[in-house]
């Protein structure tokens, strides 16, 4: 099989998509795939990184208000689609899959007006504008969440939910939990300042409880407050980083989550049947985090605490209220062992084989 995969600009199009080349490399070895991106996307990064080829055109996002950059940006998609044709004449792919994010319009536009079989993946619960534009066009539509059903056509709309879930069930087989109940609390990559404030705040009471806490506050920030958490070195009970480099290992042993509620956090989450405390981030598109977050709300796996009503009182009673509830625990972590979705690649995969065929 030959395929194009197309998605950039942020890790939630990214790694859905490397989690299924992944999967795919293992079950078709002698797939061709290219990798069609922007070189200023985070994808330029990642994806030569993990050793696919990758080619770029030039577009740009389109802006929600009237503005003059909205013709630039229509001169730069049909230019892309231009672009996207050339090379697929070239590459000759069975099928193309647009992961999200503005890159994926022109790429898979060109694909279908070219015939090319094709599929989108929208990983979160509110789709994007670029996957709401290409719902008509393209033959089928994978979902990450049910709540994303309904703003497609039912009858090429599937449920997958994200392969990251599937690659992070797989690589977690193996690990051992924790004999110590254990939260981790993690805000990103680069963490968020909410999160520290009401983290710094509960520390003298999370000292003092019954389980661990796994904290990362962001590299950017962990200077700020070294001085505070140099007091708390010698406690067990806690364990302050700036990052987590082995994030996969650290929630497999764990027993339960708090952090924003990012499409790929949940799959992540769900996949390893943890319970989650969940503080979407104001700062997404369309509330998209508590969106996300609701669904498993919903389902007995996960419960939200607002931004706005973070603080190291909530952040500490959220905590203990499931870790120091053995029942509750039991529920939740049954509801999210239930909502995981430890096959989405091959869910997936199954979706590209039959519109490729």
């Amino acid at each position: 099989m030959r395929i194009i995969i197309t998605g950039g600009g942020t890790g939630g199009h990214i790694y859905p998509a490397l989690a299924f080349l992944k999967y795919l490399e293992k079950v078709e070895p002698d797939t061709e795939v290219l990798y069609i991106g922007t070189k200023k996307g985070l994808e330029a990064k990642i994806v030569p990184q993990a050793g696919i080829k990758l080619k770029t055109v030039d577009i740009q996002g389109l802006r929600r208000s009237l503005s003059p950059q909205n013709l630039k940006t229509a001169y730069k998609f049909f230019k892309s689609v231009s672009d996207a044709k050339k090379i697929m004449k070239e590459f000759k792919p069975d099928v193309v899959l647009g992961t999200g994010g503005y890159v994926a319009g022109p790429v898979v536009y060109a694909a279908a007006q070219l015939k090319i079989p094709t599929i989108i993946h929208e990983g979160n619960s509110f789709p994007g504008i670029t996957n709401r534009f290409l719902a008509k066009k393209v033959d089928r539509i994978a979902v990450g969440f049910h709540a994303a059903e309904q703003y497609f056509p039912a009858s090429k709309t599937t449920f997958t939910g994200n392969p990251r879930a599937q690659e992070v069930a797989d690589a977690a087989a193996q690990v051992e939990k924790f004999e110590e109940p254990t939260v981790v609390i993690f805000g990103g990559s680069r963490g968020a300042l909410k999160l520290n404030n009401a983290f710094i705040e509960a520390l003298p009471e999370l000292a003092q409880r019954s389980f661990k806490t796994v904290y990362a506050s962001g590299e950017i920030y962990y200077d700020d407050y070294k001085e505070t958490f140099n007091q708390y070195k010698e406690n067990s009970n806690l364990d302050i980083r700036p990052y987590i480099n082995n994030m996969t290992e650290l929630l497999a042993k764990s027993q339960l989550f708090l952090g924003r509620s990012g499409s790929t956090t949940i799959a992540e989450v769900t996949a390893l049947g943890l319970p989650a405390v969940y503080v979407p981030s104001p700062n997404v598109t369309a509330d998209q985090q508590t969106k996300n977050a609701q669904e498993y709300v919903d389902q007995g796996a996960a419960i939200i605490i607002k931004d706005e009503d973070l603080t190291g009182q909530t952040l500490v009673e959220a905590i203990s209220n499931i870790l120091e509830n053995n029942e509750k625990y039991q529920e939740m972590q049954a509801a999210s062992l239930k909502a995981g979705v430890p096959d989405a690649s091959q869910r997936l995969y199954n979706l590209v084989k039959e519109i490729s065929k």
